[in-house]
């Protein structure tokens, strides 16, 4: 029971579930809840929110309102960067001051010299489409950068863009803003999802998280309901099963071209390419019920079921087939993270299965030994997977010269690892005493040596 120098909160997801309660005290900022949230699902960045209130990390507990209750909804934020390859050439590092270092294919945002002055602090969040970034600032508004024809001007909604803004999610070509209001605002390619005036009236209020594919987004509202957008053949036209996206909707995500969606009962709706992973038929009866996860690669679909197995569906070639592993994915699944044409799975014990195409990261018998136990989290490139153990050290597979050969930097990558990030074809690890290690494609980002001091200490998060 709460004292009067205490306040007592329960942090709920869309679904309902309570993800963490208890009493803190009334002197504390909102920084505690997240950190509570973050330890019932570790690695996944959220958003809190009160009514339509956005509460952030530097909130003060004492000015919560809890005069209607005592819940506040906990929205799990989509991340390309945490389960599914990424679009971009380039690497964005944020550092502990708020500063920002770019690299990696100029034209994609790997060059940041003309937005410079507006990135040496307060920089909390970026994202990335194939060419171009997005950072939100700490006083809410947004810098963007790179290409302009994949978002990187955003001059059209500049006066939209400069309070306001908790979240940024990208297609290849265009980025979609939430704002604390719960309206959206979006720019870039008008076909990928950059023009959303056909949905504007659905998006004034109300949206609480938004997902990309290749060339559309989704986007789910306070009650439920989904809206998409963009390219029809990319999941933006979601007609076919309108029905099913009215109500109870609390998690999307994509793969190039088709998008899933589960309920609040652990069922999934699919829509999108058919063979992108938008038909689920052939495995309908496996995802009415008890499904925790989805993860896409390119082409296809893995779900993580209550029971720890998992459900492909989509592109055989891209991972939608699993019979060839399907033995090993009945039960102890915990986390799973595609390519562009395979999975990786991690399972209760440490293990990774691997299968989809091979020379992508689908065979991983070359490392097999050194993922039998110890992994606690995969992350890839468009064509490689790298796996952090629980020692702190890095195993990687897949097309060698896109992240899968990390020799040139073995010896960096022994111990201390505890943060990796993927480009389209390299990779960039986080060691705990700040520094950056990067491998794989050069022109993708995985060579650093141009911005090398900058990243000896410091750095708390890549994109």
């Amino acid at each position: 029971m709460a004292t009067s120098s205490e306040i007592y909160v329960e942090l709920v997801e869309l679904s309902g579930h309570v993800v963490a309660k208890g009493a803190w005290s009334a002197t504390l900022r909102a920084n505690c809840l997240y950190l509570s949230a973050h330890l019932a699902k570790p690695g996944r960045r959220c958003r809190l929110l009160q009514g339509t209130w956005e509460i952030t990390p530097f909130t003060p507990l004492a000015a919560l309102d809890l005069s209607s209750g005592t819940c506040i909804q906990v929205v799990w934020l989509s991340s390309s960067a945490a389960d599914r390859f990424s679009y971009s050439n380039a690497f964005v590092a944020i550092k502990a001051d708020g500063s920002v270092v770019t690299w990696g294919e100029a034209d994609s945002g790997g060059n940041s010299s003309a937005v410079a002055p507006l990135l040496t602090e307060g920089v909390v969040q970026v994202c990335g489409t194939a060419g171009a970034f997005a950072a939100i600032k700490a006083d809410g508004s947004v810098v963007t950068w790179g290409g302009a024809e994949y978002g990187g001007n955003s001059s059209a909604v500049a006066p939209l863009l400069k309070e306001g803004v908790v979240q940024v999610c990208g297609t290849s070509g265009a980025f979609a803003a939430i704002k604390a209001d719960g309206c959206v605002v979006t720019w870039g390619e008008a076909d990928l999802g950059g023009n959303s005036s056909a949905v504007a009236p659905l998006l004034t209020e109300g949206v609480v998280q938004v997902c990309g594919t290749a060339g559309a987004f989704a986007a789910i509202k306070a009650d439920g309901c989904v809206v998409t957008w963009g390219g029809a053949e990319y999941g933006g036209n979601s007609s076919a099963v309108a029905p099913l996206l009215k109500e109870g909707i609390v998690q999307v995500r994509g793969t190039n071209g088709a998008f899933a969606a589960i309920k609040a009962d652990d069922s999934v709706v699919t829509w999108g390419e058919a063979d992108l992973g938008g038909n689920s038929s052939a495995v309908a009866p496996l995802l009415t019920e008890g499904v925790v996860q989805v993860c896409g690669t390119a082409s296809a679909f893995a779900a993580i079921k209550a029971d720890g197995s998992v459900v492909t569906w989509g592109g055989a070639e891209y991972g939608g087939n699993s019979s060839a592993v399907a033995p090993l994915l009945t039960e102890g699944v915990v986390q799973v993270c595609g390519t562009a044409s395979a999975f990786a799975a991690i399972k209760a014990d440490g293990s990774v299965v691997t299968w989809g195409g091979a020379e992508y990261g689908g065979n991983s018998s070359a490392v097999a030994p050194l993922l039998k136990e110890g992994v606690v989290h995969v992350c890839g490139t468009g064509d490689a997977f790298a796996a952090i153990k629980a020692d702190g050290c890095v195993v990687t597979w897949g097309e060698a010269d896109l992240g899968g050969n990390s020799s040139a930097v073995a010896p960096l990558l022994k111990e201390g690892i505890v943060q990796v990030r993927g480009t389209n074809g390299a990779f960039a690890a986080i060691k705990a005493d700040g520094s950056v290690v990067t491998w794989g494609e050069a022109d993708s980002g995985g060579n650093s040596s141009a911005v090398a001091p900058l990243l000896t200490e410091g750095v708390v998060q890549v994109c």
